[in-house]
């Protein structure tokens, strides 16, 4: 089957099945990329997701723009790009031209409230086994749970956190880890 073809319906599908944005979509992408389509190695997963939150913009669409590019260049990252924001689009333009008719219906604000917990579970749930690849046990899981804290409570920038975790693991890299291994 093309490629183009493949990645695109691939990526729509995600986007369409998707609620809850870019996080809720880790183990569609994974179980579609890595496990059915081997187009990206388990071990480079991990490294995609962090190259991708790093970069400005849309989690799930950077991605796809990242395994399109991989797949097949930069028309390979239009086609998956593409069909990612296009499931999207559709909704939205469709809730926008339909929304009056709606928006007060009891029903509709029940389905919502009622999707908001599984919406919860599907985001924290690949964030428990993020935590699990990138070997984070009881002697490092002092370092997420402080950074979430000081998000959380303290309002302090994850740009920071972000900045502050890749000086930290320098450091150490660089000056404890060397000592060590002695």
């Amino acid at each position: 089957m093309n490629i183009y073809w493949n990645s695109f319906r691939t990526f729509f599908r995600i986007g369409l099945f998707t609620i809850g944005g870019g996080y809720a979509m880790i183990p569609l992408i994974e179980a579609d990329v890595v496990d059915k389509n081997k187009w990206v190695a388990r071990e480079d997963f991990l490294d995609l997701m962090a190259i991708a939150q790093s970069c400005p913009g849309i989690f799930a669409v950077n991605m796809s723009i990242f395994i399109g590019y991989k797949l097949k260049g930069v028309l390979g990252s239009v086609v998956c790009a593409l069909g990612t924001i296009l499931p999207s689009f559709l909704i939205i333009l469709g809730i926008a031209l339909f929304f009056q008719q709606f928006r007060d219906n009891e029903t509709v604000q029940r389905i919502f409230k009622g999707i908001r917990p599984a919406v919860v579970a599907l985001i924290a749930a690949p964030t428990f086994k993020m935590g699990k690849s990138a070997k984070i046990g009881m002697t490092n899981v002092w370092i997420p749970v402080v950074s979430a804290l000081l998000i959380w409570l303290l309002g302090v920038s994850p740009i920071y956190i972000i900045i502050m975790a890749g000086l930290g693991g320098y450091l150490y890299g660089r000056y404890i880890k060397p000592s060590e291994s002695k």
